[in-house]
Order: structure tokens, then sequence, then C-alpha cells
């Protein structure tokens, strides 16, 4: 079976969530809230209404609750961190198994601010059953939810969470009403034009294809109107029949032979015109240093200054200040080691405060591969990736920007490693991250949490050597002690991990970070053996890269390569380095074999992707999956000079860009409707107005079959692989951020900007 592609269980510690069961938010309303539940269904709530006190109503000490107004209102103090920090609530709900509930409620905030609802169990691990984010208002509003309950309780809680503001503020509470026998609501997403297009656009030159959902099952007629509403190109759609990731009857639109530049282009087929596109090229140029940009603002270890990425500056992170431990003299876990190490730097990995060697190492390898790329393939453009493009603290210093981005996850790889002298010496700790796992939001400086080191793995001293052996021979034109330092670490990493060969990360190691297991590392010995062989050349390298069963196995999954799966990694990178590889001919051609299996599946799909398990069940970041085999296209486009992997690519970045299912693009600030509220604890605004969203650029993980956070199984229970998913910053498991989801992005986006109009040779 395939390795696990994530690795979290729940990410919350104080507000761990298994709710089972559907709960909808309907629209507030202007009107008095009147409950819809069947009218002998009793009244949960004691004293709702607050027309006589606010008893048995509680609150936090931090709060003064007062019913003198028929409603009931408290000052929250501002400087809290935590959600729970300030708490309105009331205990001893019944709840019964199966039942299905309706919660509502009047709210009012002055000013404005996001609250969090929650009917929960009230002791630990404080089981959700409900969890909900209203925007409360200054003119106030209704509110309405339904849930069904997994569990028989009789002593549940209803509380408000309402801390975590800088400010002060006031809430207003009212109406509060709790009762069975409900209808349960169904989650339906807006889905928009039933016409499926890349919503940023098209390369002049390049395929142009686009995905019509219709109970049709003859061809229809299309037109493509340009931006005036003109009339330019018509033709017939070709039936598709059932999509079985999707659940649709589907057509297909092919308009690739139009290649006027303009904008504001439309599809109108089967009585539904799509949302607008443009053909052109700029836009890839711009998503390649916006996802480039994004690793800026997840650096941990520095202040972002709000002059270079306006709107996202934030006080360094785990740099010592209170309230947090910081990560300059970080202890292992209790019986992992007697020493600290300074661990500051790098990159959050993902919404979270964690720090993984092996999710950062295929990532600072895929930003420096895009380098590497860009000097030596027929159509690379390196000074598009160099000084200055970026706007970064570094930027004019003579070095290529993506490289001082790239160094800052580096150095925090190399501080990894255990010293000299100490058991396990070379070999790289797993992963570093807080002891419990913390709320919603938590800027990186107010973090309080006991940072710990994990124990040495196998796995991430590969990725050291890997990652160490690539960057010597990457930075040796720029800073040559730094490449010296970097290939030292990667040979006593290499001979740590020959020694250590079978040191895995304990899956049950995920209280407050993820777990990263992998019980096979021999595609990481593969792909460090191939980095170090072409940094060096040596023969010690190089035969226990023609002796690993994955040089010559088939490496190019169904599923596509990831953080866990590494050994297309490796083989891409001896296809395209130069060395003196005997077989390396046999190599270069595999990669176009393994292209040309995507490349079939993508012709297959009606939605155009290089990725349709045959399981047809999604992964965990699917999207970064789909990605990284437009990659092994793109790969085989730079060896062979073949249109065919071109097209493939961009036809891959229809479906990110708007092209499927759910009729939206997975990257933030690209597309009419995009993902913006992507899984974060300090790109938070869906729950404080204060923070910012996800910066442009930034890809979500996409779809994914498991569901396994609260949101996801509330709302999405039965779902269609391609409708696994849900805008919402509390879905952590379709619709978290991470490094190693950009970097793919960012690489792809370059390749695609290098091509012109779609044309370069």
């Amino acid at each position: 079976m395939p390795r696990p592609h994530w690795r979290r269980p729940v990410p919350l510690a104080a507000v761990t969530a298994v709710a089972l069961a559907a709960t909808v938010l309907t629209a507030p309303t202007a009107s008095a809230y009147t409950p819809v539940a069947s009218a002998d269904a009793p009244e949960q709530i004691v004293n709702g209404t607050f027309d006589a006190g606010h008893a048995p109503w509680w609150g936090t000490g931090n709060l003064a609750l007062d019913s003198s107004t028929g409603q009931l209102c408290a000052d929250v103090p501002g400087g809290t961190v935590n959600p729970w920090d300030a708490i309105i609530g009331q205990d001893n709900i019944a709840l019964v198994a199966g039942e299905t509930y309706e919660f509502g409620f009047f709210g009012q905030a002055t000013p404005g601010r996001v609250g969090k609802a929650l009917i929960q169990l009230p002791v630990d691990p404080y089981t959700q059953y409900l969890s909900a984010t209203p925007e409360l208002s200054v003119s106030g509003n209704n509110y309405r939810y339904t849930f069904t309950s997994p569990v028989d309780l009789p002593n549940a809680q209803v509380a408000f969470q309402i801390g975590g503001s800088a400010e002060p503020w006031r809430i207003c509470l009212d109406d509060v009403s709790l009762t069975g026998g409900a209808e349960p609501d169904v989650y339906v997403p807006d889905t928009g034009p039933r016409v499926r297009v890349n919503q940023v656009g098209y390369l002049p030159k390049g395929p142009k294809n686009a995905t019509v959902v219709t109970e049709a099952t003859a061809a229809l007629p299309f037109q493509l109107h340009d931006g005036a509403g003109r009339l330019v190109k018509q033709g017939r759609t070709t039936p598709r029949g059932v999509d079985q990731s999707s659940g649709q009857n589907v057509h297909t639109i092919d308009f690739g032979h139009y290649t006027r530049v303009g904008t504001g282009y439309t599809l109108t087929a089967d009585g539904e015109t799509s949302r607008p596109f443009d053909i052109g090229s700029g836009f890839y140029e711009q998503l390649r240093t916006d996802a480039l940009k994004f690793y800026y603002t997840q650096r941990s270890g520095t202040a972002i200054s709000d002059a270079l990425r306006p709107g996202y500056g934030r006080p360094a992170g785990h740099v010592g200040v209170a309230p947090n431990t910081g990560d300059t003299a970080v202890p292992c876990q209790p019986g992992v080691c007697d020493y600290t190490l300074d661990v500051s730097g790098g990159w959050y990995d993902a919404g979270d405060h964690g720090k993984y060697v092996v999710n950062g190492g295929i990532s600072v390898h895929q930003l420096m591969s895009e380098y590497e790329r860009s000097v030596r393939a027929d159509t690379g453009q390196p000074w598009l990736l160099g000084d200055r493009t970026l706007n970064l603290p570094e930027s004019g210093n003579r070095v290529p920007d993506i490289l001082d981005e790239a160094r800052w996850e580096q150095e925090f790889l190399l501080s990894m490693q255990v010293p000299a002298g100490e058991p396990l010496a070379g070999m790289a700790h797993h992963k570093i991250h807080d002891d419990s796992w913390t709320g919603l939001p938590l800027l990186p400086h107010l973090d309080d949490k006991r940072r710990e080191l994990h124990p040495p793995s196998t796995a991430a001293t590969l990725n050291l050597v890997a990652t160490a052996a690539q960057a010597a021979r990457v930075f040796k034109p720029y800073d040559r002690n730094f490449a010296d330092r970097n290939l030292a670490a990667a040979r006593t990493a290499w001979a740590a991990a020959k020694a250590n060969p079978q040191r895995y990360a304990d899956p049950a190691d995920a209280n407050g970070g993820g777990a990263y297991n992998d019980a096979d590392v021999s595609d990481e010995f593969y792909w460090a053996a191939a980095e170090l062989y072409l940094s060096t050349g040596a023969k010690e390298y190089r035969d226990f890269v023609l002796a690993s069963p994955h040089h010559t196995a088939d490496v190019w999954r169904e599923r596509g390569l990831d953080w866990g799966n590494t050994a297309a990694l490796g083989r891409m990178q001896l296809a395209t380095v130069p060395s003196g590889l005997p077989d390396r001919s046999r190599v270069r051609a595999s990669v176009a074999q393994g292209a040309d299996r995507y490349l079939a599946t993508l012709k297959a799909h009606p939605y155009g992707i290089p990725y349709s398990p045959s399981d047809n069940l999604f992964d965990w970041g699917s999207n970064n999956l789909i990605v990284n085999n437009a990659i092994v296209l793109a790969t085989a486009f730079d060896l062979t000079g073949q249109d065919r992997y071109r097209a493939g690519v961009l036809e891959t970045m229809d479906y990110i860009l708007g092209r499927n299912a759910l009729n939206q693009s997975y990257v933030t600030g690209y597309g009419e409707v995009a993902s913006r509220n992507q899984h974060s604890r300090w790109y938070a605004r869906q729950l404080n107005p204060d923070l910012p969203n996800p910066p442009r650029g930034t890809l979500s993980g996409g779809p994914n079959s498991a569901i396994q956070d609260p949101v996801a199984q509330q709302k999405l229970r039965g779902c269609a692989p391609q409708f696994c998913y849900i805008d919402d910053i509390e879905s952590w498991a379709t619709n978290e951020l991470t490094i190693n989801w950009n970097a793919p992005l960012s690489w792809i986006a370059a390749f695609i900007a290098d091509q012109d109009n779609g044309d370069a040779r």
C-alpha cells in the first residue's frame, strides 16, 4: 500500500476535534431567530434568552458577564493569545447519539470580530461535535447550525471561545437555543458555471482545453468570445462520458488553434458561460515570483519586514523572546539526548510552527533544482531567478535570490546534524516542534510551548546528504566556503546513514507535530548517492547508484513523487546534471518513459490531469502530486524537446488554476474564484480580521478522499474525489499550505514562464 502522504491525527491540543456529523451554517439573517426543529423537541439550553439574569452561564475569570440589557454581554480584554483564553459557556447539555440538533443564537461584536462557537466534551481531549466560526458584526446577526451527535453524552458544553485578540472588544449574545429533531443540512459547494476553464489563462501557442459538465451525451456547439463579447471561434464539444473522479458526465472543448492574445475571453456551451480567462504569458512569470516569495514569510528566527511584504510583517518567531522559548538552544525529547542545538532559522513547514528535515529536504532540493534547470535547460532563463528578483533582505548580494532563499532552509538542515562526539554523530534529527499542539490563530512569536528535538532518523539524515551534496555544487560559484561546508556535512551524514540504515521515525510521535514516518528509505539512499556522485564524481557513490535496485526499477509511481517517495528525484537529477554515469543515456530515456505514462493518464482524463489513482481515492496533498507529475513531463521536454510533454505540463496547470470539478483555482490570488483560507496559524484572516490571508501564489493541498479533519468530515462525507475539498482554515486535511507544495509550484511556474508563448526552443 502507498506510504502516508501526511502525518497528523489532529492539529490542535486544547481543541482536539473528532466531529463526525453534518454541520452547516446558513447565512446570517436580520429577522429574529426561529428554531425549525420539531415542535415537541425540548430546549436544551437553560436561560438562553437572558430575561432573568444569566445563570447558569459562566465566563472565564477575565470576563465580567452582564445581562442587564436582556442580552448577555461581556467586555473581552485585549492581549490574549488563544481562542480559549476567554470563554462564555454553559455546562451539562445532554446529547443523544444519532440525533440531529439545531443550534442557533444572535451574536454582536463591537468592533466586528470572528468568534468560535463550540459544542464539545468539557474535559480533555475537548472533543468537538460542532465547531463554527461566525463573523460577528456591529449590527448583529442571527446564526443557525445543524449537527448530528455521534455520542450519548449527558454533560456536553456550549462554549463561545472569544480570546486571541490583541485589542479589546465587546460581545453580546441572545436567543441561544439547542433543540433536537432537526433536519440535517447538506453541504453543496457553489461550483458556478458548468463550463470549466483555466481561470488565469492559456499560452498563445499552447494547448487550450476546457471541460463542460452536462447531461447531454451527443456533441454540443461551443462559442469562444473575446473580452468585447465578439464571437471569435466556434466548434463542437467532445463527449467523454462519466468522469470517475468527479461523478460527472462531461464533455471537453479544444480551442487550441486560437492564438490571439487578449483578456476577458469566455467559452459558452450548453447554455452556460465560463468564468473569464486570458490568452497570454505574463501570468506565469508573476506566478513564478509569487510562489517563491511565499518562502520569505514562512521564515523562522527572523522578523518579516512589512516593507518587503506589505501586510505580512511580523516579529521574529522562536528566538527566545517571551513568551516563547526559542529555537536557539533546543533540548531533545526526554531520553533522546543530553545536549541542546541552535536550530533557529529555516522555514516553518506548513500552517504550524514545526520544522521537519524530510519535508524541508524535498522543498529546498526543488528550489535548487529550479535554479539548476534554468542554467542547463535549452529554454532556461537563469537571469529571471537572479539577484534582486524576489525582494529579499539578501537582495543585492550578487547571489541569485532563489539561492538566498534556499540557503535559509539549508542552513537549518545543517544545524539539525548530531554533533561530533555525541551518540549517532553525523545523523540528522528528524524534526523540531512544540511538545503539544497549539490552536489557531497563533503568531510564531506568541507560541509559548516547549520546543523539542526529536530522535535522529535515517530518512532525515539522507535528506541532509542529498540537499547538502546538491548545495555543494550549486553554491560553489557564489560562496566556496558554504559549498565546502555542505559537502563535508553530506559526506559525514552519508557515513552515519550507512552505519544506521534502519533508524526510522516513530509513527506515534505526532503530538505537537506530524510524525513524517517512513519505513522504507532505500529510495532516499538512491537519491542521496546520486547527489553525492553528481557533485564529486567519486567511484563510491557511482557504484552505490549503479547497484541500487531503484536505478533500473520503475520509479514512476501512479500517485507521483513526494517527501516519502524520492527515487524519482534521483533519477531526474542523474538524467539532467552532466556526469560520467555509464548508463546515462538509458537513465535519460527512462524519464521520457515515465512522462509517457503520465501523459497517457492525462489524455484519458476528461479534466486533463496526469493523476488518476486506480483506487479512485485522492491523496492528502493531491495537488502537490499532480504538479510533481508535471515536473516529470517538463523534464522529459527538456531532455527530448518533444512538444507533447510541454503541452502536458500546460494542461496540468489548467486543472490547478480552475479547470476542475469545483471550478476554482487552488492558488491564492490567481483566478476569479480561488483558495484563500488555507490552514495556517498566522495567515488566519478567516478567524481574525487583523491577520492576512495566505500570500498570493500559495498552493492549497487540494482534494483528499480521507477527509481526516472535522470540517471535512462534517461537510464532505461520501464525496467524489474531486469534491473532497473545502476552502476553510479549519480543514487541515484538504486545505493546508506547505513548503513542499509551493516548491513544485514555483518549479513548474518557472518552467512555463521560460516557454514564452508556448513555442520556446
